[in-house]
């Protein structure tokens, strides 16, 4: 009888353990899905622009018109949207990641960025993350002015950073979540 209960116990708990594996790959898959569909949405209306007469500039050539460091996005970018009448950025990524750069300083972004783009500043970020003992949430990045060798991080407080270490986009690590 024991045996019996056991083995029922046993089936059970391989069961849940099936079904709980069964709802993680299709929850991979969504997001999988829902990846490839921005993905695509974000190329046609970037080809749509194109017809339009309205060629964007690669994400670094805006941030250096902007008197912001090129290499401030990585270089896995997808595609990004600016609206010049409302200042509104939009970045989109593959996928949440993490970026290291030459100051030791690590950026953590979603697979959705957003900001205001003004000279010099990127204000109302939503979407970026930096390492402070713990990971806190970037508000604010900035530049005083275009000689500056500084690039200001405001993430609870504000903390100046080399601007030489934002200079190129560089490859980003892929994370699980933001």
């Amino acid at each position: 009888m024991e045996k019996a209960l056991t083995k029922v116990g046993s089936l059970k708990v391989g069961g849940l353990w099936i079904s709980k594996k069964a709802k993680e790959e299709f929850s991979n898959i969504t997001e999988d899905l829902t990846t490839i569909s921005n993905t695509v949405e974000e190329k046609a209306k970037w080809i749509f622009n194109k017809l339009k007469g309205k060629p964007l500039k690669s994400l670094p050539d805006l941030l250096r018109e902007y008197n912001l460091p090129p290499g401030l996005f990585p270089q896995n970018v997808v595609c990004y949207e600016f609206d010049e009448s409302k200042a509104k950025l939009t970045v989109y990524l593959s996928s949440p990641c993490e970026v290291s750069f030459k100051d030791s300083s690590v950026v953590r972004y979603a697979t959705r960025m957003k900001a205001i783009l003004l000279r010099g500043k990127l204000t109302g970020i939503e979407g970026m993350k930096t390492k402070v003992l713990v990971w806190v949430k970037v508000t604010c990045v900035a530049v005083e002015s275009y000689k500056s060798d500084k690039v200001w991080f405001t993430a609870g407080v504000k903390k100046s950073r080399p601007k030489d270490a934002y200079e190129t986009p560089r490859n980003a690590i892929r994370i699980e979540g933001f």
